[in-house]
């Protein structure tokens, strides 16, 4: 018997087709790419809620409380929010949370970016002038939070508590997130925080803005694909 010699009256048979490799963006790239992510959306989370304070036409509801603490306490309201990031890690531990490197980052990078910018941007007194402020502090929130939550180096401290509170109580993460945002909401006020057309906008639209950017910024996974949020997801949408 004749061996094949894998022709067929001249004709070459057709090779076995070989799995193509699927070009994947070096670890290192997607790393530095991640960490820039991160970094960048911590200091514009920051500004974004300076600009908020400073159009005084209503702030997200940590920031309502992190108002009032400030004026209570007389410190700024980047160190407020620095030390209340630092008390709401520390509950993650009955919680059995484990942070992330964005976690213990959120923490500081936050507050710091925020008083520095207040510190930059002069004051507003008309309308002409809050109006744009405001505008520009919910999209560059939206931004922010697209670049952080995209890097994926876990969540915020507030949103970590609320996702905790999930597993702990088998409750819904919107109905975690909605009574711990509603006592935020009404003890900074109590205390001073501004509330007005500012937090309802920023209630409205702040999702659709950050499930936009999230897109936008989505990281490369290990296999090449991109990995983003299709829906609504377990844990909290917002760095906090």
């Amino acid at each position: 018997m004749r061996q094949s010699t894998g022709t067929t009256r001249g004709r070459v048979l057709p090779a076995q087709h070989e799995p193509q490799q699927v070009p994947q963006h070096p670890p290192q790239r997607r790393l530095g790419r991640r960490l820039t992510q991160l970094y960048t959306g911590l200091a514009l989370y920051g500004a974004s809620s300076a600009l908020l304070v400073e159009a005084g036409l209503g702030l997200e509801p940590w920031g309502v409380l992190h108002q009032g603490l400030a004026e209570l306490t007389g410190l700024t309201i980047g160190v407020v929010s620095i030390v209340v990031g630092a008390v709401v890690l520390l509950l993650w531990i009955p919680l059995r949370q484990r942070p992330g490197l964005g976690t213990v980052s959120n923490v500081f990078v936050i507050g710091i970016a925020m008083d520095a910018t207040l510190a930059s941007v002069p004051e507003a007194h008309t309308m002409a002038v809050r109006i744009p402020l405001l505008i520009a502090g919910i999209v560059l929130n939206g931004v922010a939070t697209g670049l952080y939550i995209a890097a994926r180096f876990g969540p915020g401290p507030r949103d970590g508590l609320m996702t905790g509170l999930h597993r702990r109580t088998g409750h819904s993460v919107r109905l975690m997130r909605t009574a711990v945002e509603v006592a935020v909401l009404a003890t900074g006020f109590a205390l001073g925080g501004t509330v007005g057309v500012g937090t309802l906008l920023y209630a409205l639209s702040i999702g659709p803005l950050a499930q936009l950017f999230l897109r936008v910024f989505a990281v490369p996974s290990e296999s090449g694909s991109t990995v983003v949020a299709t829906g609504p997801s377990k844990r909290a949408i917002l760095p906090g």
